[in-house]
């Protein structure tokens, strides 16, 4: 009988060691389960920090702005935008009635008042039928929001903007407070300009039925008494008195914090 080399049995060896080699590792699965599951969530995680609330994509720059709170009959009432490149972009009442009733009847209109505002891109939107506190105490919290917004806009745009030495005063915007009347709330919101009122307007006033009625005779006479006479001593409209004592009411307000 021949004996075996020693160095063909090393070969041999050798070859028996890298075959089982190759077959342990065309048994192991091609990746790592938990790699493959981390990569697999990253794209979700991205998409959903770019889902934004209104079904749209969050802007970058956005910024929130809480309105004053407002007290209703049945509750708290506060809305928040977000606004980016100057647009409302979302709305939402981080404060509104709640308990018994007053569960159901937020659940109604809070989503309903968001949708609009974004819609109307101000306050001058319509209630909620069977809301009508709570929808007024939101278009009340939001109309603060939207001034508030403003009045930060026109910082920064007086603050980056260089002096000219101009004597023409900048004009600007002042919000009278809520008057209520019987037939429902009226605001008053002028512009004024080197100490003169410019414009005014009635960013809140009664409606629903004869109210439309009344509120489309009444309003525009107002608006134009308010501008002709620079003050709040203006006749009432004949046949829309309680508006037009309201609206006087909110003008002087606007006037008072303009600086008289």
């Amino acid at each position: 009988m021949r004996k075996s080399h020693p160095i063909r049995r090393v070969v041999l060896a050798t070859a028996a060691t890298v075959s089982g080699v190759v077959l342990l590792l065309s048994l192991k699965p091609s990746s790592d389960p938990a790699s493959a599951s981390a990569a697999g969530a990253a794209p979700s995680a991205a998409a959903a920090g770019q889902e934004s609330p209104q079904g749209g994509t969050g802007a970058a720059g956005a910024t929130t702005v809480d309105g004053d709170a407002t007290q209703t009959q049945y509750g708290v009432v506060q809305v928040r935008l977000t606004v980016a490149n100057g647009k409302i972009t979302q709305a939402q009442a981080i404060q509104a009635p709640k308990g018994g009733t007053s569960d159901q009847k937020t659940a109604l209109s809070v989503p309903t008042l968001n949708k609009e505002t974004v819609a109307a891109q101000s306050a001058n939107i319509d209630s909620v039928s069977g809301a009508t506190y709570t929808s007024t105490g939101y278009k009340q919290s939001l109309q603060s929001a939207l001034d508030k917004m403003k009045e930060a806009a026109a910082s920064s745009s007086s603050g980056s903007s260089s002096s000219s030495g101009s004597a023409q005063a900048q004009a600007k915007t002042v919000t009278g407070q809520v008057a209520q009347t019987q037939y429902g709330p009226v605001q008053v919101r002028i512009t004024v300009s080197g100490g003169k009122i410019t414009k005014a307007e009635a960013v809140q006033a009664p409606s629903g039925g004869t109210s439309d009625q009344k509120t489309a005779l009444s309003v525009p006479k107002l608006n134009q008494e308010a501008v002709a006479a620079q003050s709040a001593n203006i006749d009432s409209v004949s046949g829309a008195t309680y508006t037009s004592t309201g609206y006087k009411q909110s003008l002087q307000s606007a006037l008072d914090q303009a600086g008289g």
